[in-house]
């Protein structure tokens, strides 16, 4: 948005500080993303200090500061965003409370985390975005797997000219193989709640994607629920699913590339994740397990002219850019490590290198179009 730049780096956050404060709303003592990626990074990092924790019950909020060791928790998370020793608020909640809870932290004048997505659809995406833009504070969203060294590695390729002129990419890979779900993200089954595999798995696949090779120009796509009873790990209990399971887009990227990606769940097994980028020179070819590139390690091959791809070592220079963090590489918390290392780099440099709210409104847009197509049959600007 326009003004936000001149806004965001005249901010109080762009004095650097030796220690960042951190508040985590969201934190479970058992389970969760806080507890699996962002306590484990912002502690392997001498930029941050973790200083409050929210949970959903003053019971809860208890146990996560013995377990965590951290002695500012609340139920609340208000008292939580207006601590003044807090610099940074990291929400790690269920989407449909992202908008809430980041606004109070945005109006507090923190400088923001957001997990993805950042909203239940674009409209919030874009409200959060205005919001940050008319508080002139920093922020940053969890599109983490644009930060792991593969994607940089990827990029250097192909300014090289590994592949020559780009012709096509594809996409394909598997979420959740087979009909079982763990009671924790039964929530991700009914579509309204923003948080699925269009959003999640698919979102974060477009976003490396649209990251590398460019913006979709226009595309069509075909949306479907295959398997709309899911089984409840432990307890058996089958819930209707109303969001899709299978999502295949194939379209024309602005540089002129054919482009299609196709992300299922609930079947039996099959390719993790798999994206070629094909040029006239060669090919580039990067695989996961699993369709969640932010989450899970990725391994680059190639091949030039007509040999068989091979694997490519991936730079030392870009593994460990934060030595700090090599005990973390190849966990969940390692991209995410990264992604709040080049925040803190940002914050004390002026710069913007981990995407913002505003860069979450284009994949945010993009499935927005993938949604009205789906439903309407018409072909449609992405």
């Amino acid at each position: 948005m326009p003004g936000t730049e001149a806004r965001e780096t005249t901010s109080a956050l762009a004095i650097p500080k030796s220690t960042l404060g951190v508040g985590i709303i969201g934190v479970s003592p058992v389970w969760g993303w806080a507890a699996t990626a962002h306590i484990p990074a912002l502690r392997a990092l001498p930029d941050y200090e973790i200083r409050a924790l929210s949970a959903r019950s003053a019971e809860s909020a208890h146990a996560v500061g013995q377990v965590f060791g951290v002695s500012a928790v609340f139920s609340d998370y208000q008292q939580l965003v207006i601590q003044p020793d807090i610099d940074v608020v990291a929400v790690t909640v269920k989407v449909p409370h992202h908008r809430e809870l980041v606004s109070a932290a945005l109006a507090a004048g923190k400088a923001v985390y957001c997990e993805w997505p950042l909203g239940r659809d674009l409209d919030d995406a874009r409200a959060l975005a205005a919001l940050a833009a008319e508080h002139g504070v920093r922020t940053v969203v969890g599109l983490q797997a644009r930060q792991a060294p593969a994607i940089e590695f990827v990029q250097q390729l192909l300014r090289d000219g590994y592949v020559g002129e780009v012709l096509s990419t594809t996409m394909v890979g598997v979420s959740i193989a087979g009909d079982v779900l763990v009671q924790p993200n039964a929530y991700m089954l009914d579509k309204t709640n923003g948080a699925n595999l269009l959003t999640v798995p698919f979102g974060h696949s477009l976003d490396i994607l649209s990251y590398v090779l460019g913006e979709f120009a226009e595309l069509s796509a075909v949306s479907d629920v295959r398997r709309p009873l899911i089984t409840i790990e432990g307890t058996g209990e089958q819930i209707v699913k109303t969001a899709a399971d299978q999502i295949a887009v194939i379209g024309t990227l602005t540089s002129g590339a054919t482009a299609s990606i196709h992300i299922r769940e609930a079947v039996a097994g099959g390719t993790g994740f798999l994206w070629e980028i094909n040029g006239t020179d060669g090919t580039l070819r990067i695989t996961a397990d699993a369709a969640l590139p932010e989450i899970f390690p990725l391994t680059v091959a190639g091949a030039q002219g007509r040999n068989e791809p091979a694997d490519l070592a991936i730079p030392t220079a870009l593994t460990q850019r934060w030595p700090a963090l090599s005990s973390l590489e190849g966990t969940p918390a390692f991209n995410v490590a990264r992604a709040y290392a080049a925040f803190a780099a940002d914050i004390a440099n002026g710069t913007n290198t981990v995407p913002d709210f505003n860069a979450a409104g284009r994949p945010h847009a993009v499935i927005a179009a993938i949604e009205s197509f789906a439903e309407s049959g018409k072909r449609v600007k992405a």
